[in-house]
């Protein structure tokens, strides 16, 4: 089977494919972006990028004639889109960008689906689709008309084009609404891995908030195992689908910092800030429906995930 993943150097999708690699043909896409320090996500596929099944190209969702070069080369069996412009707070200062790039982004590639009869989508969505809401555990039939950033926007209407695409040219469409994904290559903006990096430095943490605001982090390996049977699923059906990927356990920002703490063996010193505007209360995953139909089956323990990614941290420290 050949399959395009986009934003394939990124944290999650340079995982996804050196997991894809052992059985299928993988070619990655990324525009390598300044988002955060383009060495990063070279270094994510350097590996990747000595293996015969992976091939790398260079492109921006954004051109679609750069996309149908691609297409009109490969004859992909599957797409599983992951690129898009991440983090709810930039989010809010460039909301112009994010449209183009998760909104525009996905259309192009579901009209080169279109054209040239790819008839299976994997589309990476989001908890923030969620909002505020304050029915929990967060379900696929709970209500996500209320998004309360312009990234949680962007990744609700990605969840409508392509359900569009599935009605109108019979795509077979999974949406995924990943939840806090961590673990080693996590991006380097994000709270776990910049509240390590900066204790390591000896540095203070901004803590927004009082600390009680609560995620539903999911390890990365989780999160692939889940991605992973979506695939065994999309390929053999013609289907519309949402599902939860997360743990389905709420961390307190509080926990979150002790555990941290209690793994480098390091006292953190706090800023403490106003919350910030965009940022949900909490997210928590109901996965009942992942675990029936999908047999998703989330297996680490946050305590767990933490250490695995600190033994990383130390190993990768500049």
């Amino acid at each position: 089977m050949k399959i395009l993943v986009t934003g394939a150097a990124g944290f999650i999708g340079s995982h996804l494919c050196e997991r894809l690699v052992n059985d299928h043909q993988v070619v990655g896409l990324d525009n390598f972006c300044d988002f955060y320090d383009i060495k990063i996500k070279r270094k994510n596929v350097a590996k990747l990028s000595k293996n015969e099944n992976f091939q790398l190209i260079k492109a921006d969702i954004r051109k679609l004639d750069e996309l149908e070069d691609i297409f009109a080369l490969h004859d992909f069996d599957l797409v599983i889109h992951l690129a898009a412009m991440a983090g709810v707070r930039p989010s809010i200062e460039n909301p112009v960008l994010y449209t183009e790039v998760n909104i525009n982004g996905t259309v192009n590639l579901l009209e080169e689906c279109r054209k040239h009869n790819v008839k299976k989508f994997i589309f990476a969505s989001s908890s923030s689709v969620y909002g505020n809401n304050k029915k929990v555990p967060f379900s696929e039939k709970d209500s996500v008309d209320h998004p309360i950033s312009p990234y949680a926007s962007t990744k609700k209407a990605g969840e409508l084009i392509c359900h569009s695409y599935h009605h109108l040219h019979q795509i077979s469409l999974v949406c995924l609404r990943f939840f806090t994904v961590y673990g080693p290559r996590q991006r380097p903006d994000l709270a776990i891995h910049k509240f390590s990096r900066m204790m390591l430095s000896g540095d203070e943490i901004p803590v927004f908030g009082d600390g009680s605001t609560r995620r539903d982090y999911t390890y990365i390996e989780d999160i692939l195992d889940g991605i992973l049977k979506t695939i065994n699923y999309v390929m053999s059906s013609t289907v519309f689908d949402v599902f939860n990927l997360g743990e389905s356990q709420t961390i307190s920002l509080s926990e979150m910092i002790k555990t941290i703490e209690n793994e480098l063996q390091i006292k953190a010193e706090k800023k403490i800030l106003p919350l910030q505007p965009g940022d949900v209360d909490q997210t928590f995953a109901d996965i009942s429906k992942s675990r029936k139909i999908l047999g998703y089956d989330p297996k680490t323990n946050f305590r767990d995930g933490i250490a695995k990614f600190i033994d990383w941290l130390k190993e990768n420290q500049d």
